[in-house]
């Protein structure tokens, strides 16, 4: 099965592993481990004709490293263990002797489809799990510092009362292809750039399932009730800390009421539109790592 962009097919977590101190010495001893560094969420790659990660030697933890934050272990690949490092802390990190000839910092975002899918997961995975960290340094049950654990997969209060474990935390949000025979629905949120329209979407409330989910955000923002409701594949998504699940359903309902407060607009728009849309069209497709860009085309081939 086709895998989408930054899963993780490669990776093996090894979570049996990250209490075991003498395995974690050994692999950040081990000349042949790898560091991933984040810096204010952003990734370090190196740019040319292609854009690669830029990994770095555990060696270089100790010319990195402050009281700042810990290595945190994100698995092995082949065999090989990559590791992560927020190093925020650096005022520049581009004038700095090791991060600076390594290569420049940039917003996945931006480089993410360039990116092959085995180092897109790493870059994704070392920024998701860098923004769960800078976000529980304080327990959220009595408010003292929380310090890593788990090789940096878990949070412990320091406060021996509390002593409240906290884990990272994923937030789940649905995605949905919605259609009516040959036309599906697209729309603008406000937070889209330029012409970009989408799928709708929307996260997941406490006691709801996936399919209420996808029911539920339709109707809210354009007024349509639905069935068919089908899931097709799931997507990390780590703008901050997201799993997109994608679904597809049949619409009951044609005519659209737009949540303005979501949406700044919505429209059918048949499979003849969508295929004939170039650079210089009023619509543009959601961009090509993202699984709503996925969905549309999976519906698109099926003519």
């Amino acid at each position: 099965m086709r895998r989408n962009f930054y899963s993780s097919e490669y990776l093996d977590r090894v979570s049996h592993l990250r209490n075991d101190s003498d395995w974690l010495s050994g692999q950040l001893s081990n000349g042949t481990s790898c560091l991933l560094p984040v810096w204010q969420l952003h990734n370090l790659v190196v740019s040319g004709d292609t854009v690669e990660a830029a990994v770095l030697d555990v060696s270089q933890i100790e010319r990195l490293q402050t009281n700042h934050a810990d290595p945190i272990l994100l698995g092995l690949v082949d065999g090989v263990a990559y590791f992560t490092l927020d190093v925020s802390h650096i005022e520049d990190p581009h004038e700095h002797e090791v991060l600076g000839a390594a290569g420049m910092f940039e917003d996945l975002r931006k480089v993410g489809p360039y990116i092959g899918h085995e180092q897109g997961n790493l870059l994704a995975y070392a920024r998701g799990i860098n923004y769960w960290h800078q976000r529980h340094k304080y327990c959220g049950v009595c408010g003292a510092p929380t310090r890593s654990e788990s090789a940096g997969h878990q949070r412990r209060c320091t406060d021996s009362e509390c002593n409240s474990v906290h884990f990272p935390r994923t937030d789940v949000a649905c995605i949905m292809l919605i259609y009516d025979e040959d036309r599906i629905i697209l729309g603008k949120a406000p937070r889209f750039q330029g012409r970009m329209q989408s799928v709708l979407a929307g996260f997941l409330e406490p006691g709801e399932t996936l399919e209420d989910c996808v029911a539920r955000e339709v109707y809210e923002e354009v007024g349509v009730r639905v069935t068919d409701v089908e899931y097709q594949h799931s997507q990390p998504w780590p703008f901050p800390s997201s799993l997109m699940v994608g679904f597809r359903a049949r619409a009951l309902d044609t005519e659209l009421t737009i949540d303005e407060k979501e949406l700044l607009s919505a429209e059918w728009l048949s499979r003849a539109e969508l295929k004939a849309i170039t650079p210089e069209s009023d619509v543009q497709l959601p961009r090509p790592d993202s699984i709503a860009r996925r969905l549309i085309e999976e519906w698109l081939a099926e003519d």
